[in-house]
């Protein structure tokens, strides 16, 4: 007898159910049989669990080793923090991996491209650590930076710490290029900002050239992540394997989504250590469900 696979499944919010339930047909009609644990999160669930991401969420991921999770939307400049980064942060999801690819049939601006972008999840700017405007927490941290380093946060300022850390870098490129080896890939590129930011960016850098010693056969360069932007518009068929730190790989990877279609092609996977999270693509919105016509989605 075939067998089943459990897989938690989180149908999110505003167009979510109805991506969710789509894709759950198009995985069952496979013949692949599985075994779906369906489990609510979002902005729903704060009102009876005191949180978007109720515990019992995370155990059933935990227990099932998959998770497959419909768009959840997250509030711009207020409300809850997203429970996708909350996800990832909380089941070491540090690899989100997009494959961007032309298909045959589906209108883009490029066609034969096949790119892979791999976006290390759990740290740089989207790690959380933030200090909201006129708070006490804020002012601590304006005399504290004023007194280590000489810099001067204005008083009506808000702050985000950007973290880079060894351990974290060393893992995402090795990923990468684990990966480039795998699957029959013959180069990896490392996008940064180490020009100017060079105790982060800097870091990155160096580590990824560290990390590409280790794997001789697979070619390695590195680029400043705006003029990354352009080469990719200009001339993506270049490239091959990707590697970038969260904020630049959130927004390059929905830039190679646009070089071949959409984000209704561009599937992702956020993949840890012992769970992974594979999200139908792309952004909760803020609509009402239960119509038919789904823009950028599948």
């Amino acid at each position: 007898m075939p067998e089943t696979y459990k897989v938690t499944l989180i149908p999110g919010d505003g167009i979510g159910p109805e991506v969710t339930e789509a894709t759950r047909r198009v995985l069952e009609a496979t013949g692949v049989r599985f075994q779906w644990d369906v489990q609510e999160a979002g902005e729903k669930m704060i009102a009876q669990h005191g949180t978007p991401l109720p515990p019992h969420v995370l155990d059933s991921i935990r227990a099932n080793k998959l998770a497959f999770k419909g768009p959840i939307s997250t509030p711009i400049g207020k409300g809850f923090r997203s429970v996708n980064v909350a996800l990832r942060k909380a089941l070491d999801l540090f690899v989100n991996l997009r494959p961007a690819k032309s298909y045959s049939g589906v209108r883009s601006r490029f066609q034969n491209l096949d790119l892979i972008i791999v976006r290390e999840n759990t740290e740089d700017l989207y790690a959380g650590m933030e200090f909201q405007r006129g708070t006490a927490e804020m002012e601590k941290v304006r005399e504290v930076l004023a007194e280590v380093g000489g810099f001067k946060i204005p008083k009506d300022g808000g702050l985000s710490l950007k973290v880079i850390s060894e351990g974290a870098t060393r893992r995402i490129v090795k990923f990468a290029f684990e990966y480039a080896r795998k699957h029959g890939r013959k180069k990896v590129t490392a996008v940064h900002k180490a020009n100017i930011m060079k105790f982060t960016d800097g870091l990155f850098l160096e580590v990824a050239r560290e990390t590409a010693s280790q794997f001789p056969d697979i070619q390695f360069e590195d680029r400043i992540v705006d003029n990354m932007c352009m080469q990719l518009v200009q001339k993506p068929e270049l490239y091959d394997v990707l590697v970038l730190p969260n904020l630049y790989g959130d927004i390059i990877s929905d830039l190679c989504a646009g070089l071949v279609g959409g984000l209704g092609v561009a599937p992702g996977a956020n993949i840890g250590g012992s769970s992974s999270t594979p999200p139908c693509r792309r952004g909760g919105g803020f609509r009402p469900s239960g119509k038919s016509s789904c823009c950028g989605h599948p």
